[in-house]
Formats: structure tokens, C-alpha cells, sequence
């Protein structure tokens, strides 16, 4: 009896669509279970005496949530070259820059040659 199948698809096959199955029904579970919750929550929300309080509270921390949202994601970030130049050119203006202090070089120069200075002593 040649069914058209290869062998072995009709053992998975059973097994996957069960296995859809148990995942859809979950998936719907979860749904429902954290509707009735929430639902639950706004009931009790509802009942207390300082709803209103409640809802400005809960409208600033809304705002606050999206203001850093707007923050992280709307700004775009420094551009950290022009920051560098900027640093850069501040320094060399102020004479705070590494090549105005011998001390403070960074180079090959200062890096295979050590810095001798004249001793009182000799």
C-alpha cells in the first residue's frame, strides 16, 4: 500500500501539526490570561478613591518614558570628529596641547629617544 508519501511523513506528520497545535492553544491561553489580568488590574485601578491622582502620576511617567524614547532615538548622535577637532583647537588657542609641553609629546620621536635634561649637578 503506496500512499504516495516517503517513508517516515506520515510519523512526523501527526507530530508537527499536534505540535502547532499545543502552540497555538498556549499562545491563546497567555493571550487570555493576561487580558483577564490586566482587565483585573484596571478594575481595581478604577475603585480607589485617588484615580485621579493615579492618572496624572501615571500621564507624567508616560511623558518621562517618551521623552527618553524621543531622546535616544529621534537625536542623532555627536559627531565624534567634529568633537575631537573642536578639542583639538582649543587646545592648540589655550597652548594646553601636547606639543606645547616637551613633557607630554606623544610620538615616534618622544618614544625612541628619552628625554635627557641638564643636571645642576653635572
Amino acid at each position: 500500500m503506496d500512499d504516495g508519501r516517503t517513508p517516515g511523513t506520515a510519523a512526523r506528520r501527526p507530530g508537527l501539526d499536534q505540535q502547532a497545535l499545543l502552540l497555538a492553544a498556549g499562545l491563546a491561553d497567555l493571550a487570555v490570561t493576561t487580558v483577564g489580568t490586566a482587565f483585573g488590574t484596571v478594575r481595581g485601578l478604577l475603585r480607589r478613591s485617588d484615580g485621579a491622582e493615579l492618572a496624572k502620576e501615571a500621564e507624567r511617567d508616560l511623558v518621562a518614558r517618551g521623552r527618553l524614547v524621543v531622546d535616544r532615538y529621534a537625536s542623532p548622535p555627536p559627531a565624534h570628529l567634529e568633537i575631537l577637532a573642536r578639542h583639538s583647537r582649543y587646545a592648540t588657542a589655550t597652548g594646553t596641547g601636547a606639543d606645547s609641553d616637551p613633557d607630554r609629546r606623544t610620538g615616534p620621536a618622544s618614544q625612541t629617544a628619552p628625554h635627557r635634561r641638564s643636571s645642576a649637578h653635572g
